[in-house]
């Protein structure tokens, strides 16, 4: 039974790379056997379809759910959302192979689409759960589901466009201004004052 367990982690792990590296259409099963050192009837027997084995891969994509007593601030809304990204950061990179793998291929095969998907609803009610518990009732519960939207966005683009290059900067200065915008006094609507020299942009 373990050694079958190996054979099967064997597969599953080459076809995370191969496919990572080549792309899932453009990877045979003869491939993935070889890397694996197994025969190829074994990858058939353990996944009747390569479509099994990107379904197996996705079902080890790392659980993203980040403990929110370990990142609140109370009182400190940015602080906090910075500790947050931290964490799902560090979450994705216990699986940099996988987690390149699953973006590559979320624009044709369904399973991976909605298993992204799953994750930016995850994202966005821990950013949301976050805001409250360190912004408390001086935040407004409909500017909360706004900026926990765009922030999931955010942190969305950098793990997967953005993660070969990760901006710091650009993501603190994101937090930042969120944060701000919503630690304003609540008795009238946030104002973003455009600076003289920018011109409007018109609407699409």
């Amino acid at each position: 039974m373990a050694e079958d367990s190996s054979a099967r982690e064997r597969i599953l792990r080459a076809a995370e790379e191969l496919f990572a590296q080549s792309g899932f259409d453009a990877t045979p099963t003869s491939r993935i056997a070889e890397r694996a050192a197994v025969p190829k009837g074994l990858v058939h027997y353990y996944f009747r379809r390569k479509t099994d084995l990107l379904a197996a891969l996705v079902q080890r994509l790392p659980d993203g759910t980040v403990d929110a007593r370990r990142v609140v601030v109370v009182g400190d809304i940015a602080e906090s959302l910075r500790r947050l990204v931290a964490a799902l950061d560090a979450r994705l990179n216990a699986s940099p192979l996988l987690s390149h793998l699953l973006w590559r291929e979320a624009d044709t095969h369904t399973a991976v689409r909605d298993a992204l998907h799953d994750r930016y609803q995850s994202v966005a009610r821990q950013i949301r759960n976050v805001i409250i518990a360190a912004g408390g009732a001086a935040v407004a519960t409909k500017d909360v589901d706004s900026a926990s939207a765009l922030l999931a966005l955010a942190v969305s683009y950098r793990h997967s466009v953005a993660r070969h290059a990760p901006d710091d900067d650009r993501m603190d200065l994101e937090l930042t201004f969120v944060a701000s915008a919503l630690e304003q006094p609540a008795s009238g609507p946030v104002v973003f004052v455009q600076p003289a020299h920018e011109q409007p942009v018109q609407p699409q």
